[in-house]
């Protein structure tokens, strides 16, 4: 049993999907029209192979005023995660709750667009001006002014913080 085990290892690790997980790289500055929508960086699509087909999801970040954009293979993951709490305990089923608030499954029109949903936009502050920036797995859509104020504000504590989250290699064991 051991060894077909190991045969499909081997297919899992070599089969596309694994190469929709790689990194996301990249800062866009871009325009919302009118309607809330805006044109998905060609650059993305790229990287993201043919998960612009199977969509996105769409939601508030937990710790920012911004919106998160998942592939939707990266939102399966998430919420499988999130799906194993135990929902008799209060404080999981409240967290399942707002994790969820104003989530949205998302996808690129004819025209290679995003619709940001009007919930969403007030939540993120979001106008004319934003900014998509890849954050590995997923992408972080800011207010210009709200992202340029994040980078600017953590410019000086940033070496810091890299020495502190991410030290020493033996060290990494230990903080997580």
């Amino acid at each position: 049993m051991g060894e077909s085990g190991k045969k499909w290892e081997k297919l899992i690790y070599f089969t596309p999907y694994f190469k929709l997980m790689a990194n996301l790289i990249g800062v866009f500055d871009l325009k919302v029209d009118s309607k809330g929508r805006f044109i998905f960086p060609a650059s993305l699509r790229k990287q993201l192979l043919d998960e612009t087909e199977t969509g996105f999801v769409m939601k508030r970040s937990i710790f920012n005023q911004c919106i998160e954009l998942f592939p939707f293979s990266t939102w399966q993951k998430e919420a499988e995660q999130v799906g194993k709490l135990n929902r008799f305990v209060k404080k999981n089923n409240d967290f399942i709750r707002m994790f969820m608030s104003g989530s949205r499954q998302v996808s690129t029109d004819e025209a290679g667009r995003l619709l940001i949903p009007r919930d969403l936009m007030l939540f993120g502050n979001i106008g004319k001006d934003i900014v998509l920036a890849s954050a590995i797995d997923r992408i972080e859509i800011w207010s210009k002014d709200a992202y340029e104020a994040f980078v600017a504000a953590g410019s000086n504590t940033f070496p810091s913080l890299a020495e502190e989250v991410m030290g020493l290699p033996d060290n990494n064991a230990e903080k997580q």
